[in-house]
């Protein structure tokens, strides 16, 4: 990687974007067969199809912000350097897991990474991170929050109290909607009369705008000239990145909501073979960029790896860390 980095320096970025990218990816596939094996019991919720929006980010972020996001999280917890042995070990109840194997696929936490966890309360992460960035503005560290939740949390009442309460206040927060067109199973616009959710943003004083979150520079660039605009006193804003998942809502989906030909075109749209395809157009050579491919899915390998051979967590120690 670093060798392919310095050939192409006008591509670092990039670069450094495909191979989180393809983490992410190949750490969501390995969790899949782990989940067939049924060594990952209960509800899975995969990112597959949705890296850009995880990798621009952080890259458009700097070290000390927050990230809150949905229980469609494993892509934000790895963005953020979460190790991939401790999210796959979390997903195992294993005891190397980030959180000693409490939390599994949909409740984990790494403070440490600045990723501040997952909730499967549709939309809870949102007034979450706005007590964090109330704390950032207070205290006057320069640091923003960032929550993240799908379209279908739009409509939930949590995320309306959160941004009037952000827009009045300034809050340096920044509410990032994964509009991947679906409600779960249902269309996005089969439940709202404007689908362009962006434009909600404008009722509570604060400025709205959607991107195409399948573009790595773009989400990069928006999050990074948002974050700073945050950090001066700029306020919230509302950026909808409009993506789609490639598998289902949850593992054992079986999509049939889906019309035919949408998949099929999803995939020649994904975030992954988009940024290949144009560092190739580039110069980069198909074949270092093969051979990166082989380095990712080798780490993801010895990761999961790592993580089966962890002991299996202390059930006595189930009731520690827990708050009524």
């Amino acid at each position: 990687m670093m060798d392919l980095a310095k050939q192409h320096p006008d591509f670092k970025l990039e670069l450094e974007g495909l191979r989180m990218m393809l983490e992410i990816r190949m750490m969501e596939e390995a969790i899949t067969d782990l989940r067939k094996q049924q060594s990952i019991q209960g509800s899975v919720h995969l990112c597959i199809g949705q890296e850009a929006i995880y990798a621009g980010s952080l890259q458009g972020l700097k070290q000390g912000d927050q990230v809150f996001s949905t229980y469609r999280g494993h892509g934000w917890a790895r963005a953020c350097g979460t190790p991939l042995e401790g999210i796959i070990a979390e997903l195992l109840g294993r005891e190397s897991g980030v959180c000693k194997g409490r939390g599994g696929s949909a409740y984990f936490s790494a403070a440490e990474w600045g990723f501040y966890g997952e909730n499967s309360i549709v939309g809870a992460g949102a007034p979450i991170a706005c007590g964090a960035a109330l704390s950032n503005k207070r205290q006057g560290n320069g640091a923003v929050a960032l929550t993240a939740f799908g379209d279908g949390a739009m409509n939930q009442g949590g995320v309306h109290e959160a941004m009037n309460f952000a827009a009045y206040l300034d809050l340096p927060v920044l509410f990032i909607c994964e509009n991947n067109t679906y409600a779960e199973l249902t269309p996005i616009a089969e439940t709202v009369k404007d689908p362009e959710l962006f434009r909600r943003a404008a009722a509570y004083g604060m400025e709205g705008l959607r991107i195409d979150g399948n573009d790595l520079e773009v989400v990069r660039a928006t999050v990074s000239r948002y974050a700073d605009r945050a950090r001066e006193g700029g306020g919230p804003v509302l950026i909808e990145m409009m993506t789609q998942r490639l598998v289902g809502h949850y593992y054992g989906d079986m999509q049939s909501y889906r019309p035919k030909g949408e998949l099929t075109q999803a995939k020649a749209a994904e975030p992954i073979k988009r940024l290949q395809e144009k560092l190739a157009a580039h110069g980069i050579a198909r074949e270092a960029l093969h051979a990166l491919e082989a380095a990712v899915q080798s780490t993801v390998d010895q990761a999961k790896e790592q993580a089966l051979a962890a002991p299996l967590a202390d059930e006595t120690h189930v009731l520690e860390h827990l708050y009524a």
